[in-house]
């Protein structure tokens, strides 16, 4: 048996450590890589305590706890009903908060760009003349730090979120709660990334002087705008409304053009908005972003959940929250992000993965709704083929499916328990 088994085709299925299947493709060997660990990391004494939960009556009431969560996540309505500053309307907002992405971290710990981003919102706010002096206001005590998760928000890369700046206001029409993001800046030399010289802060200015003022009347004129239906339509154009904005944001600001025309602004003022939104296809982001947050957060603070509603990167640490744990943050260090890199720039060149925009995957959309944006794996890297079957792959660790898209792009919520290993994650995958 043995010589007849050497002697024909080798068809290999290695089951864990993917090193031993690297060795067998260099010597051209079909292998199939089964990605596997052992349960509980091969820790006995969290095998036990999730054996335990299993056999106990604890489990049932897991299962509807986090079927009520689902049940609220695919209920949720968000539509957008208007932009103000954050110190009109964010929750726990001061001249002196400054809200930033990921879980909770003190300046000391902070990385370069969400310092950067600090300072330079120092200086926008008129409560530093130089980012030096900005730099000591921060280190001083005298500016209150916040995720943004725990104010209702959401914010981009370093997610800086300060008094002055504009929000998107979003509202959940099923449970009535809100969520708010600030307005995107485009893709240049800007905050999010911790760049603030004399031009960002220049385009902060100019935001919050024109362009949030007049999509503020806008939407008094408009009224609301249903994300839940624009998201669909954004899918079906081929976005995954994360890193890929190309349609969603040619529909946001068609519903917007109506009110700004109306708002009474000059035609100059108007060819500004519209310059700065043709720009760079990114404007919607931070709109689904804060529609992604309503809705994860009527699934937030239900007991005995498992579901995952917050998934978040403070560029230290990666942090993540469960319905049934609310106040409470579970945090491991954040990783680097490997894809395409400019000319001359290599991984380790990059600061570690930042910003609350996982949300979108939390909420079932972005990386894991991959398969209806095949054109974005110019950017992040892969095959059209990858995409897909990643985002097939994402049923093995959800719980249900969202059937309000028209176009059956099932969105789906985890956490599920494999095995006796706990999963928790949230995908999408269209068909």
């Amino acid at each position: 048996m043995s010589q007849s088994l050497f002697s024909q085709p080798l068809n290999v299925i290695n089951v864990g450590i993917a090193m031993f299947s690297d060795d067998l493709k260099k010597q051209h060997v079909e292998v199939t890589q089964l990605d596997w660990t052992p349960p509980g990391q091969g820790n006995m004494q969290v095998v036990q305590a999730l054996d335990n939960i299993a056999d106990s009556p604890l489990a049932d009431k897991i299962a509807s706890a986090n079927q009520q969560a689902l049940e609220r996540i695919i209920q949720s309505h968000p539509v957008l009903i208007g932009f103000d500053q954050a110190i009109n309307v964010v929750p726990g907002m001061t001249a002196k908060t400054i809200l930033h992405a990921g879980p909770p971290v003190t300046w000391e710990k902070m990385c370069g760009a969400m310092k950067g981003a600090v300072t330079g919102a120092l200086v926008f706010e008129g409560l530093a003349k130089d980012l030096d002096e900005a730099a000591e206001l921060a280190a001083s005590g005298e500016i209150t730090f916040s995720p943004c998760h725990e104010h209702d928000c959401v914010g981009s890369m370093a997610g800086v979120t300060s008094a002055s700046m504009f929000m998107h206001i979003v509202k959940n029409k099923t449970y009535g709660n809100i969520a708010y993001t600030n307005m995107s800046e485009q893709m240049a030399k800007i905050l999010r990334m911790g760049a603030n010289d004399q031009s960002v802060i220049d385009r902060l200015n100019w935001m919050r002087d024109v362009q949030g003022p007049m999509l503020r009347d806008a939407m008094k004129i408009i009224g609301e705008i249903d994300l839940r239906l624009m998201l669909a339509q954004a899918l079906h154009m081929g976005d995954e409304c994360h890193n890929r904005n190309n349609a969603g944001t040619t529909l946001l600001i068609q519903a917007l053009t109506p009110g700004i025309i109306q708002a009474g602004y000059s035609v100059e003022q108007q060819r500004e908005v519209f310059e700065f939104v043709a720009s760079c296809d990114y404007f919607s982001g931070p709109t689904w972003m804060a529609m992604c947050k309503a809705a994860m957060d009527a699934a937030h603070g239900i007991e005995y959940s498992t579901v995952v509603t917050t998934m978040a990167r403070n560029g230290v640490e990666f942090g993540l929250r469960v319905s049934g744990l609310p106040g409470q943050w579970f945090t491991g260090p954040a990783q680097q992000v490997i894809g395409p890199m400019f000319a001359g720039y290599k991984p380790e060149d990059s600061g570690l993965d930042i910003g609350d925009s996982a949300i979108t995957e939390t909420y079932g959309i972005g990386g894991f709704a991959m398969a209806t944006a095949p054109a974005i794996v110019a950017l992040v890297g892969g095959t059209v083929e990858e995409a897909i079957d990643f985002s097939r792959q994402m049923r093995e660790i959800t719980l249900g499916e969202n059937p309000t898209s028209p176009f059956r792009c099932s969105v789906l919520w985890a956490c599920r328990r494999q095995s006796t290993s706990p999963a928790w994650a949230a995908a999408a995958f269209c068909r």
